[in-house]
């Protein structure tokens, strides 16, 4: 990791209860805001963002110098607008932005958490924005938002949180992680633990960085968010700056440098143990589990106006994850709307250049404003 950098952060004024039971001092939530509020609250949104981004939604990455994460989206006659929206955007506790997470130093000891950060939910991230929300004084949203594990939470904050919000738009996204998803996960975590410089989880201390683990944990997450179809497209079989095959393993083929590539930039902006800690959230989430295992039951009393989206080319959470979470809100008699869009592009579509989805939203959200 590099150098800590300057993040606005708030300190909460209360400590953070968590689902395993224990308990996160008073812990930093780093965040950014655009736009003014409204003198009576009514036009703020809270995005939530995915299990690689952070705060920095639309302004450019203090690391990296690229745009937002969500700038197709977040901007200046974007479907979400500073000039008529105040747009709050959090990194996630567990991260490593700025917000309370295991490269922070644990007030017991002065030292980094590390792996003695306490393993965290879905419900806790969102518990810890919702107090971001009170202590700035915010209180019923216009809308929350949110794509993949940024959608989860906004699932879990309409759950929990049934009058806070006017609106939620979960995109590609799912309300149950399946044994698959699981799956990949845990082969990215072995990674990271199994390179020697983890360190047993205080490779800070030790100066050092697990780059191969957490780069290999990387390859094999981003395979997940594409598809077959935009490999094909964008690689087939075409070789890398050569003219035939090494008999090697060097990176013959384009998407074998991609996914290289890919995986290194990764371990320059990402902490392994924040790694650790976001992706087991993503495991344990399961909405209907603390309501008798009936999604309906998650969603009694949900005032919101709820817009699912999913993309036909997403395998990781495919068109029927999003079904099923709108034959619940129906069942719950929430007020539900659904879209599958075309792409070519798999479970990134929702990050990437995409008129019909920012349509979707622009439209969403000013019916909304209106009613």
């Amino acid at each position: 990791m590099n150098a800590p950098l300057a993040h606005r952060t708030l300190r909460l004024p209360h400590d953070l209860p968590l689902d395993s039971g224990r308990i996160l001092p008073r812990p930093v939530i780093a965040y950014e805001t655009l736009g003014t509020l409204a003198p009576d609250g009514g036009n703020a949104i809270l995005v939530f963002h995915a299990l690689t981004g952070d705060q920095y939604v639309a302004q450019v990455h203090p690391l990296t110098g690229k745009p937002g994460w969500w700038a197709n989206m977040v901007g200046p006659e974007k479907p979400i607008d500073p000039a008529r929206h105040f747009v709050i955007c959090a990194n996630v506790i567990g991260g490593c932005m700025g917000s309370e997470g295991p490269a922070s130093p644990n007030p017991a000891t002065g030292r980094p958490w590390a792996i003695d950060f306490p393993v965290i939910t879905i419900a806790d991230m969102v518990r810890a924005q919702v107090a971001l929300l009170d202590a700035l004084g915010i209180g019923r949203l216009l809308a929350v938002i949110g794509g993949s594990m940024g959608g989860m939470q906004a699932l879990q904050f309409a759950s929990a949180y049934p009058d806070r919000a006017r609106a939620v738009i979960a995109i590609a996204t799912t309300a149950r992680h399946s044994a698959q998803n699981i799956a990949f996960h845990e082969v990215g975590r072995q990674a990271i633990m199994a390179d020697p410089d983890w360190c047993g989880g205080r490779f800070l201390e030790a100066g050092r960085t697990p780059v191969a683990g957490l780069a290999v944990a990387r390859m094999a997450a981003h395979i997940t968010y594409l598809s077959e179809a935009g490999l094909t497209e964008r690689f087939g079989r075409r070789l890398q700056e050569r003219d035939s095959v090494t008999f090697g393993f060097d990176a013959d083929f384009q998407v074998e440098s991609y996914l290289r590539h890919q995986g290194l930039s990764f371990t320059r902006r990402f902490d392994a143990n924040s790694y650790l800690i976001i992706t087991r959230a993503m495991d344990y989430f399961d909405l209907a589990h603390a309501h008798g295992g009936s999604l309906a039951d998650a969603f009694r009393g949900a005032t919101a106006r709820f817009a699912l989206v999913s993309f036909d080319s997403d395998w990781l959470y495919p068109t029927s994850e999003s079904k099923r979470i709108v034959q619940a809100l129906v069942a719950a008699g929430a007020h539900a709307s659904f879209v599958e869009l075309k792409s070519p592009h798999g479970h990134d579509s929702f990050l990437l250049e995409a008129p019909e989805l920012a349509r979707l939203v622009d439209g969403f959200l000013r019916a909304v404003e209106t009613a």
